[in-house]
């Protein structure tokens, strides 16, 4: 009896947040309710029934989350009792590199995800350099799967717990010339991930913690592991992300992600040396199932310098 009420109360309280987004929606002064008034409001709503952007937007790997840190939120609108999906393109430019990624994500009743997501890295003067041309492009393909395995971001909000996942990202680097080639690195590697995300509605404020065991040189754009297939341990990297929702279309925040480091001095002095990457982002929902994010990105040394990024990045989500 006591397993029937709970899932009883889980589900009145989506059913809530499902009419709340509908009334807010349909109102002309809904957009600026936060997500703490719209909870309190009631109307029929079909088309996922969780809060705008309560499913994150789409990391630069496929996994629901910000832009660089997979959360524990599981991507999309679905709740316990429906299937979401999600798919983005994302671009990212910097003073010597341009990366762009895509994909797509299915939320399995809001406990599983499952995602790929495709990035090419484009290598522009560096290539040409380096003697490979102006137009050489690092590709690799990333498969995830995340596992909610306790809480509910949205709905626990009478506790302090938080709601935990569990995530691994199988990569497969397409480049034989550079990465399996010259550099003598191996070309798939898989990452194991926990992350821990409270969301609290009351102040609008996201927090999530990410710990992720890796082999991975540059998320892997760079291989997996030593030179010349060597040092092949995992290491443990840290990631985290902050996100305000201002109003309940709006939502500001901060990332940083830590890296393995594990190439430094290959060319010698400090080259192929990874620092932490960090970004400030602002997510907007154009509508129930659009968002656009933009982010400035410090992402560290890459090859031979610091690299600073624009971010944009399209999301579609039901």
């Amino acid at each position: 009896m006591a397993a029937d009420k709970t899932a009883s109360a889980d589900t009145a309280v989506e059913a809530a947040s499902a009419d709340a987004v509908a009334a807010s929606d349909s109102a002309g002064s809904g957009d600026m309710a936060s997500p703490g008034e719209a909870s309190h409001r009631m109307n029929a709503f079909s088309n996922g029934g969780r809060l705008l952007l309560t499913g994150g937007v789409s990391t630069i790997e496929g996994a629901g989350g910000g832009g660089l840190v997979p959360w524990a939120l599981i991507g999309g609108y679905g709740t316990r009792d429906e299937f979401g999906i999600q798919s983005y393109v994302t671009g990212v430019k910097s003073e010597d590199f341009a990366l762009l990624s895509f994909g797509a994500a299915i939320n399995v009743k809001n406990r599983l995800e499952v995602s790929v997501g495709r990035q090419n890295f484009h290598l522009r003067d560096v290539g040409k350099a380096l003697g490979l041309g102006n137009d050489f492009i690092i590709s690799q393909t990333i498969i995830g799967a995340k596992l909610r395995l306790v809480g509910d971001a949205v709905l626990d909000q009478n506790t302090l717990v938080p709601q935990i996942s569990v995530g691994v990202q199988h990569k497969i680097n397409d480049d034989k010339t550079v990465v399996g080639g010259a550099l003598g690195l191996k070309r798939t590697g898989t990452d194991f991930y926990i992350a821990a995300t409270k969301l609290f509605l009351d102040k609008n404020l996201l927090l999530n913690a990410t710990v992720r065991l890796t082999k991975a040189n540059q998320y892997g754009i760079l291989g997996f592991g030593g030179l010349g297939g060597k040092d092949q341990a995992y290491k443990p990297t840290f990631e985290a992300s902050a996100a305000y929702l201002v109003t309940r279309k709006l939502a500001v925040g901060a990332e940083v992600r830590t890296k393995s480091n594990r190439l430094e001095g290959a060319l010698g002095g400090d080259s192929f040396r990874e620092d932490a990457a960090f970004d400030i982002f602002a997510a907007y929902a154009l509508g129930r199932n659009l968002s656009v994010t933009a982010a400035y990105a410090d992402l560290g040394h890459i090859a031979l310098q610091n690299q600073h990024a624009a971010y944009l990045s399209l999301q579609v989500g039901f």
